[in-house]
């Protein structure tokens, strides 16, 4: 089982447990608060940067001793498997903007996939065969030249085909970057009703085996 709260940019914590002796929390992406955001309380086993942005990378206010990975490569902490796959933060290869790591995350049977900055316009067969199958796929939206779009975010969720979509990266009340509003996302996808949660409980048993959802979280 899964327990996935986000905390607004590209924030997210995921509790992982087996509900009897095994548990690991991981942080994704925690961002310093110049942006804007108030970073909630976390504390963390393991914490996942996609790149070194200050609203990415912001460590050391994350409680605990987590174990930090930054950048590709294969991990294993806690039973927790973590794939970082070499990604562009631009459409040009990297020239503009940099690196960017995707991360795929493998806990309790779920396949978890954060795609960081992404900035490529379309995934390679060569990341896609890295990624595989994808249980929940957090994916930027916001574009204005720092992520993908919501057009381009729907060609890579088709290429990716994940079970769950949670879109991230995109426009908040008091975000100083200026990014597009969700509203844009869920209009490209054809939902554009979806009411927000304050958490998504996910358990292999009941992920649903056709077709897709799209949950928006509030942080």
């Amino acid at each position: 089982m899964a327990k996935i709260y986000w905390a607004g940019q590209s924030c997210f914590q995921i509790e992982v447990s087996n509900s009897r002796d095994h548990s690991a929390d991981i942080v994704i992406d925690p961002y310093d608060e110049k942006i804007g955001l108030k970073l909630p309380n976390l504390s963390a086993d393991i914490v996942l940067v996609t790149h070194d942005h200050y609203d990415h990378n912001d460590v050391k206010s994350v409680k605990g001793e987590p174990f930090v990975i930054n950048g590709p490569g294969e991990y294993e902490v806690k039973e927790v498997f973590i794939r970082g796959i070499p990604s562009f933060h631009d459409d040009k290869q990297g020239k503009e903007k940099g690196q960017n790591t995707i991360y795929l995350i493998e806990a309790e049977d779920l396949r978890f996939c954060h795609l960081g900055d992404l900035g490529q316009k379309e995934l390679t067969d060569e990341q896609l065969e890295k990624i595989d199958a994808v249980d929940v796929l957090m994916i930027p939206v916001g574009g204005e030249g720092y992520t993908i779009d919501s057009q381009a975010a729907q060609k890579i969720i088709a290429q990716i085909e994940p079970r769950i979509v949670i879109p991230m990266h995109y426009a908040l009340p008091k975000n100083k970057i200026k990014l597009d509003e969700v509203s844009k996302f869920l209009k490209t996808m054809g939902k554009p009703s979806i009411v927000p949660q304050d958490k998504l409980i996910v358990k292999d048993s009941t992920l649903s085996k056709d077709g897709m959802e799209i949950v928006v979280l509030q942080p």
